[in-house]
């Protein structure tokens, strides 16, 4: 009887032991708050930056405007599935890229583990990056570029520009070996598709009309929708980047909010004081400028760093697109550099500023006594830049030659793309 108590006591005591170890495996939890993470940041591209790029475009290249960010979507989501988690993601060659080895998702089932959440997962989260990082790269070449040449650069981009990046920082390449601190995309996302927009925009070459004619948005009222759903797609951009449902994806929430509505008022308030009128598009403009610049930083700072970020990132947005652009003249349509591109790199260098262990062990910035930080998130920076510069001019010479051409005929773009590559009109004009 007493042998029978103690094998009864010792199963009560093994049983829940094994509990906890399968429970370090898969989290339920973190994997349904990934799940929506994805979904969030899904409908940022064909929904939100559809409608934000959109409605900044001329009301007669709107629909291909809608029409070219949704083909990004869906090459990207193609591809990441064929070959580019693979390079991005899978076994480290030289600190480089990833390989083939996940080629087609190879060698991955369902029962395979990336952290506490299913691989599949993972990697359904981390496509719907590559696919809005392509997308951002239109806002500079919007009015001009041929659809067919926009395709092939959206296949040549993705595969050695985006995937070799993002191996780099997050896939076990030689930028995260260093050090260099990229909570949800500042570097792999934002300066990578502002430098690739303005690289692509110089080429291409500015729009018919551009400094001599008035070239008005279609619809304030799309572009204020879009940047609204850009907004709430960003929870699950920054906080999802935790990879669980923590104190650190709660603190990455509280930082984006904070740093998008300071980055709004900041803008507007700047607007006002120079042009003596607060804008809806100002606002709107504001509010991703705050999103860009507290992507990187979003898991390692504090509420207070975030609101010296997001107000710094109003500023320094309208700046860039009401003084820089028209200093330089060139012709980067809807601000993909000035806004992407510019505060991308506010936000890095941020991070290695404000980075706080409180927040974040894996974070220490130069106020918090590392100083190395701030050199490690600079080379970061100019190094992406660099690559990004480099091999976006390539793949853009590349595309010319495989598509005969990167710009539209003169008469198809005075007509507008709308009608002359798509057949079909957003808006149905009224005559007397």
């Amino acid at each position: 009887m007493k042998l029978k108590c103690l094998m009864t006591a010792a199963t009560l005591c093994i049983v829940p032991f094994s509990s906890a170890i399968a429970s370090e495996g898969l989290n339920s939890g973190d994997t349904a708050w990934i799940i929506v993470s994805t979904a969030l940041v899904m409908m940022m591209t064909p929904a939100g930056l559809a409608l934000f790029y959109g409605g900044l475009s001329r009301y007669k290249n709107l629909l291909n405007t809608f029409a070219m960010t949704i083909v990004a979507y869906c090459l990207a989501s193609v591809i990441w599935m064929m070959w580019g988690y693979s390079l991005a993601f899978g076994p480290d060659k030289a600190g480089i890229i990833g390989g083939l080895s996940n080629v087609f998702m190879a060698g991955i089932g369902v029962d395979s583990l990336s952290g506490s959440i299913p691989t599949y997962v993972f990697a359904l989260f981390q496509m719907t990056f590559a696919c809005i990082t392509v997308a951002l790269v239109l806002g500079s070449i919007v009015d001009r570029m041929k659809f067919s040449s926009w395709i092939v650069f959206t296949i040549l981009w993705l595969t050695f520009i985006y995937c070799p990046i993002a191996h780099w920082v997050w896939g076990g390449g030689w930028m995260g070996n260093m050090g260099a601190l990229d909570f949800a995309g500042g570097t792999v996302v934002h300066i990578n598709a502002g430098v690739a927009g303005l690289v692509l925009s110089l080429v291409l070459g500015k729009r018919i009309g551009y400094g001599k004619e008035a070239m008005f948005p279609s619809s304030i009222a799309l572009t204020a929708l879009g940047a609204a759903l850009l907004w709430f797609g960003w929870f699950g951009f920054n906080a999802g980047s935790q990879l669980a449902a923590d104190g650190i994806a709660g603190s990455a929430f509280l930082v984006t909010n904070t740093s998008a509505a300071i980055g709004a008022l900041a803008w507007m308030s700047a607007e006002w004081l120079i042009d003596k009128k607060p804008t809806v598009l100002g606002l709107a403009s504001g509010i991703v400028s705050g999103l860009v610049a507290i992507t990187p930083a979003a898991g390692f700072v504090n509420m207070p760093a975030s609101l010296i970020i997001g107000l710094v990132a109003g500023l320094l947005g309208f700046y860039s697109v009401a003084k820089i652009k028209q200093k330089i003249g060139y012709d980067d349509s809807l601000d993909a550099f000035g806004v992407h591109g510019m505060c991308g790199i506010w936000g890095a260098l941020a991070t290695g500023l404000f980075a706080s262990p409180t927040i974040n062990e894996a974070g220490r910035g130069l106020f918090y006594g590392n100083p190395k930080q701030l050199w490690i998130q600079i080379v970061s920076i100019v190094a992406t830049a660099a690559f990004t510069a480099v091999g976006t001019l390539i793949v853009t010479y590349l595309t010319k030659f495989l598509t005969g051409g990167l710009r539209v005929e003169e008469e198809s773009e005075i007509i507008g793309l709308d009608n002359s590559l798509h057949g079909e009109r957003a808006f149905e004009i009224q005559t007397p």
